[in-house]
């Protein structure tokens, strides 16, 4: 039985359209006690105006190991390539409520 538990996997369907990817240069995270929020945005130079391209919702215990497997990442990213050298924060006003972050 255990043997059987450690051979399961889970397959995981990427369709053409997600693969694809969406571009975005700026997230806002907003929470509640309950979920995290990330709104991925594309903010192009000049325009007033920007989309939210993606949300996704997150419960906190997910968000957790999101930062925790971008850490590692960025980590692994850093050792092969070099520091990413962090540029000035955006200063955008953002209208959205609740408590936010920028990332």
């Amino acid at each position: 039985m255990e043997n059987q538990n450690e051979q399961q996997q889970l397959n995981i369907e990427l369709s053409e359209e997600i693969a694809d990817g969406t571009y975005a240069n700026l997230a806002i995270i907003t929470h509640s006690p309950s979920e995290f929020v990330v709104d991925f945005i594309n903010v192009m130079p000049g325009l007033p105006k920007a989309r939210v391209k993606s949300r996704i919702i997150l419960t906190p215990q997910h968000a957790k190991r999101l930062m925790k497997a971008l850490v590692d990442n960025v980590k692994k990213y850093e050792a092969a390539h070099g520091t990413i050298q962090d540029q000035e924060p955006v200063s955008i006003p953002m209208n959205f409520g609740g408590p936010t972050a920028q990332a």
